[in-house]
């Protein structure tokens, strides 16, 4: 029973939320996703309307919120967004030309090695397990891009909400963007 207890306690959390933000942090972090996510939606419209191609993906919105939101965070910094991104969407891919996008066992595989993959390289972004299920669950379009993917929308997206990140972010006297590189 003991140990089922302990088990139960550590649910319950050892430390307090986190602190507010200042009103214009917050104004800030939105104008920062707003341009981010403009810009991609934008070049989206005027590049590749019309193509099979596509540079805006869901879990971009979740990178947004980390480059532009927590610029601090080792999780937000450029190696990891980058790097995180890439690595999930070739494993995304991968399992997809391995096992077939119909099976219960891909996503889950693919998320699951996109994990390991991302600790092992020191480019842990939780957004990139979002990229690794958009490559196995995104549809025929995506699907058909193939290892295309990985290049665009995942590479050219990224570069994108990073360059946005270092224009941006380093506007303000108390912001820094990034922490490191590599």
């Amino acid at each position: 029973m003991g140990r089922v207890r302990d088990y139960v306690r550590k649910m319950a959390g050892t430390s307090i939320s986190p602190p507010g933000v200042d009103p214009g942090e917050m104004l800030f972090s939105g104008l920062g996703g707003f341009l981010g996510i403009g810009l991609l939606a934008l070049l989206e419209s005027h590049l590749v309307a019309g193509t099979d191609l596509v540079l805006l993906i869901g879990s971009f919105g979740a990178s947004a919120v980390l480059v532009y939101g927590v610029v601090k965070s080792p999780l937000a910094q450029p190696r990891n967004v980058v790097g995180g991104h890439l690595i999930s969407s070739l494993v995304g891919v991968t399992a997809v030309k391995l096992l077939g996008a119909g099976t219960w066992l891909t996503p889950a595989l693919a998320v699951g090695v996109s994990l390991i993959l991302m600790h092992a390289t020191r480019t842990l972004h939780p957004p990139g397990g979002a990229t690794a299920l958009i490559a196995v669950l995104g549809g025929p379009k995506i699907q058909q891009l193939g290892y295309l993917f990985v290049l665009v929308p995942v590479g050219a997206g990224v570069l994108v909400l990073v360059l946005v990140g270092l224009l941006f972010n380093n506007l303000l006297p108390r912001r820094r963007y990034p922490e490191f590189w590599w």
